[in-house]
């Protein structure tokens, strides 16, 4: 489960990290805001807040609840099990999945890697009869499984009929990003067969594109390495507590592209620029008067609570679907001035109505 998802076995072990997962320009600015004012920085352009069982890049756990449901196999005299709670971890090959899945594991996952889909259901049945011992379970589901993949919906759907709990993680990565991992590892793509890694890489996309869609979180690796990739699935899952719903905000630079994980997207550039007011250039949007320039802009006030309105309205639709990750990109020109100051705000009005929340500055510093 340690292995980086484009290496050969024999090569896995001592691969260096940074082929698992390329590190970007500027290390993304992380913060975890969950209803508390009081923020401790560390380090320029990195401000972390938690709640006390929080970690920086967002965090979430699996606990069993206890519910005690029926698997269907149950014999008289023998009380009905509690079905484990389930994590299938999918995405593109060498965007990190095997990294995703070590970190679960360290985290007391029981891990299968490259599962057949139509054994997933048979997998969470066996966990129910463990007696508590399996309560958590993390299914690796890639391409090398091709021939069973049509198997996956239908097994999904086997498995919302029995009540069990899962969520789908998909990895993401860059076409340019996955290129150079594969070419790093000198390793072909699993779908490329005569053509180049490109070739692979398009065919995988249309295969998992339905996949993709359904994830519960998306997380896009092109920028990370494989450290930032395991913060962030810590994040994720190792509280003690999971919460209903939780949301990432990230500021980002128009000129950088969009954020490919992003559940919305919203526009910063109808407010002025700071960056041509000479002294407030300089800084970035955590610097109080930047922000208070932002915000005595006609609009921005106003921006800031419709907007904040809306995501109520969304934020219980999500609940009410079950869908427990939602990533707000909030863009600007170059990612330093605007929208760092409002992702600031809306996490902070997010965290006060009991979302958990977690600020990433992306292209900060990248000027």
């Amino acid at each position: 489960m340690t292995e980086h998802d484009a290496q050969p076995t024999a090569q896995r072990d001592q691969a260096p990290v940074r082929d698992q997962a390329h590190s970007g320009t500027g290390e993304d600015a992380v913060r975890h805001d969950t209803g508390r004012t009081d923020a401790g920085r560390t380090g320029a352009g990195r401000d972390t807040r938690r709640p006390g069982a929080g970690q920086d890049a967002g965090q979430d756990t699996g606990q069993n609840n206890g519910a005690q449901v029926s698997t269907g196999s149950e014999t008289a005299g023998v009380p009905e099990a509690a079905i484990p709670e389930l994590v299938i971890i999918s995405g593109m090959s060498g965007a990190g999945r095997s990294t995703a899945a070590k970190c679960l594991e360290d985290l007391g996952w029981f891990v299968v890697d490259n599962l057949p889909p139509a054994l997933i259901p048979t997998m969470v049945e066996l966990g129910a009869r463990s007696q508590g011992n399996v309560a958590r379970i993390a299914v690796v589901v890639d391409v090398r499984g091709r021939r069973f993949f049509d198997n996956l919906r239908e097994s999904l759907a086997d498995l919302d009929t029995r009540g069990v709990t899962r969520r789908i993680v998909f990895l993401e990565s860059s076409d340019e990003a996955l290129v150079r991992r594969f070419e790093s590892v000198r390793r072909p793509h699993p779908l490329q067969g005569d053509g180049r890694i490109v070739d692979g890489i398009a065919a995988e996309r249309e295969l998992l594109r339905e996949l993709r869609g359904d994830a519960d979180l998306v997380i896009d690796t092109s920028s990370l390495n494989v450290h930032e990739l395991r913060a962030k699935m810590d994040a994720q899952f190792a509280g003690e507590e999971e919460p209903e719903l939780r949301a990432t905000v990230m500021s980002f630079g128009f000129k950088y592209g969009l954020p490919v994980d992003a559940d919305l997207v919203a526009d910063m550039r109808f407010l002025p620029n700071p960056h041509w007011v000479p002294e407030l250039r300089p800084y970035t949007g955590l610097n109080e008067e930047v922000a208070a320039y932002v915000f005595n802009q006609p609009g921005a006030k106003e921006f800031l609570d419709r907007y904040a309105e809306l995501l109520r309205l969304i934020a219980a639709g999500y609940r009410r679907e079950g869908k427990r990750y939602v990533t707000i990109a909030i863009g600007c020109t170059g990612g330093k001035h605007r929208s760092v100051a409002m992702s600031e705000k809306l996490a902070a009005r997010l965290a006060a109505e009991g979302v958990e929340t977690v600020v990433v500055h992306r292209d900060m510093g990248r000027e």
